[in-house]
């Protein structure tokens, strides 16, 4: 697809293409961590609508990687599953473990983790999903649409499990807080777009970092006030900057099984 076609200038074309690979690499991880409760969640009703969540995940990073398609930047099958780390856009947050352990052995996972990782990470989707539903880039705007439906349940899901942990045991509420430091500790890189700031922000396809760190802040507040809490408060400058590149081993490790099947035979249809 050349510029003239597309109508776009190459500085918003490669704006667009940098927003593109965060949301999707974001959802593509964050999918796969909650994939790896399957089996393991509380209970079966939590086993199947975690499941649907992260299958629901999966497939908005599937039309991110279809637009990355569409501007050029290769095929969506080959984006999701093998670009090197290095080249992944992910936030630190979407690619950590969800506890000590193999999924496929015995892993000793924390529960409290995913809930408030889960409803961190989709509260800051909300808050990016929201706006990208004014974008610049209608085809991103449209797919915006109908992820904000979907969200709406995921959002409302992961609420309840955060107020009820936190309304419960003491156990219950020391887990919440130690998962919630983890989470923050983390937080750093989610709204951020790293170096591609300026051209990002720039070209109307969305709200700046500042205005949707207020947006999730303010998303949070109310329930936090009922439950006696504050909003805790992003790291200003994250150790790690996912948006540029920079990642843990972690982030390895999952490529590794993520891509696994793929590689036996990369000219299949998948």
């Amino acid at each position: 697809m050349s510029e003239k076609e597309t109508g776009m200038s190459l500085e918003y074309k490669e704006a667009l293409a940098s927003l593109l690979f965060q949301l999707a690499d974001d959802d593509f991880l964050y999918a796969y961590r909650s994939s790896e409760w399957l089996g393991l969640a509380p209970h079966i009703e939590e086993d199947v609508a975690s499941a649907s969540i992260s299958q629901d995940s999966m497939g908005h990073a599937a039309m991110y990687y279809k637009l990355l398609e569409d501007l050029g930047q290769g095929t969506a099958d080959d984006l999701a599953h093998l670009r090197p780390a290095q080249d992944r856009r992910n936030s630190i947050l979407t690619e950590r473990v969800n506890g000590e352990g193999y999924y496929m052995e015995t892993p000793e996972y924390d529960w409290a983790y995913q809930v408030v990782r889960s409803y961190f990470y989709t509260q800051a989707k909300k808050a990016k999903i929201d706006s990208l539903c004014e974008s610049s880039y209608s085809p991103l705007a449209e797919i915006a649409v109908k992820v904000r439906m979907e969200l709406y349940y995921h959002r409302l899901h992961w609420e309840i499990w955060f107020k009820q942990l936190l309304s419960s045991t003491d156990v219950a509420k020391k887990k919440m807080h130690d998962a919630i430091k983890l989470v923050m500790a983390d937080f750093g890189d989610v709204f951020s777009y790293g170096k591609e700031k300026r051209v990002i922000e720039n070209s109307r396809l969305i709200a700046s970092e500042e205005i949707l760190k207020e947006k999730w802040k303010a998303s949070l507040k109310p329930v936090l006030l009922a439950l006696q809490m504050e909003v805790p408060e992003i790291p200003g400058q994250p150790t790690k900057n996912g948006r540029n590149g920079d990642h843990t081993k972690d982030l390895d490790e999952a490529l590794l099984t993520l891509s696994e099947v793929y590689k036996l035979d990369p000219v299949a249809s998948w």
